[in-house]
């Protein structure tokens, strides 16, 4: 019931509003409409998903004006070129990120989707072009996997600072306001949104000092993404069209990366 008011409330404010979940990599797709001009944007977009949310954006009359994604992942494919061959819109990441795009952000910059206008803020540390995307007229922030709910993202590959992330975190998203909805790009317990407030009280990591920050993240021991050899390659070239598909899927299956260049 709390989820169908906050849905309502977010299309009588003009904005069209779907948060999406791949189950194969814990992944958060979002699409973001203006409800008044019906064009629209897909944040951290995943291959396997491309045909869902082409279904999704046609039940909702909405005009794909952009791709775009927090960062160059590495436990799934991007579904951005994909979703290029089948709506012609325009593909987006950070500068700083090393993937190609159809146009590259940098900190602070805007984007208009419609009426609407997404910040983009660079929140480096998880990876060097780490970027936070901040709907501010509707108090909405899109994390990636700079700020996760109760945690954040690895800092141990990929350029990878603990310390920088720790920086990050604090001075570009949780400085904004406390009734800000937190959007993660992964949650792997089934939580949905979080909000600044939340995280500022509750965060298991980042409510410690840098120091202590920096000695958890040194000792999480985690395993490399499963899909790390495949997803960054491709992730870098925007991801694969249509005409990859059996290609792609082969890479996934294999997981291995048999692109000839």
């Amino acid at each position: 019931l709390q989820h169908y008011f906050i849905q309502s409330n977010l299309r009588m404010s003009g904005l069209v509003f779907r948060q999406l979940f791949d189950t194969g990599s814990s992944t958060y797709t979002y699409i973001i409409g203006c409800a008044v001009t019906r064009l629209a944007a897909i944040v951290d977009p995943v291959y396997e998903k491309v045909s869902r949310d082409v279904g999704i954006l046609s039940e909702l009359d909405l005009k794909l004006q952009y791709a775009l994604n927090t960062h160059m992942h590495a436990d799934h494919v991007t579904g951005t070129g994909a979703l290029k061959s089948a709506t012609s819109c325009k593909s987006m990441i950070s500068a700083a990120s090393g993937a190609k795009a159809d146009l590259l952000l940098n900190d602070n910059d805007v984007v208009n989707i419609g009426n609407l206008k997404l910040e983009a803020r660079s929140t480096p540390g998880h990876t060097d072009g780490c970027m936070t995307y901040v709907l501010h007229d509707h108090k909405l922030c899109f994390t990636g996997d700079a700020l996760l709910i109760r945690g954040c993202g690895r800092t141990d590959f990929q350029q990878g600072c603990s310390s920088l992330l720790f920086k990050s975190v604090h001075d570009r998203i949780l400085s904004l306001p406390e009734e800000f909805s937190v959007y993660p790009a992964h949650d792997y317990q089934g939580r949905t949104q979080s909000s600044i407030r939340e995280e500022k009280l509750y965060n298991l990591r980042l409510t410690k000092s840098e120091e202590e920050f920096i000695q958890i993240m040194e000792n999480l021991g985690l395993k490399l993404p499963a899909k790390m050899d495949v997803s960054v390659p491709w992730n870098a070239i925007c991801g694969p069209t249509e005409a990859d598909d059996k290609e792609v899927l082969t890479d996934i299956a294999d997981n291995k990366f048999n692109r000839p260049f």
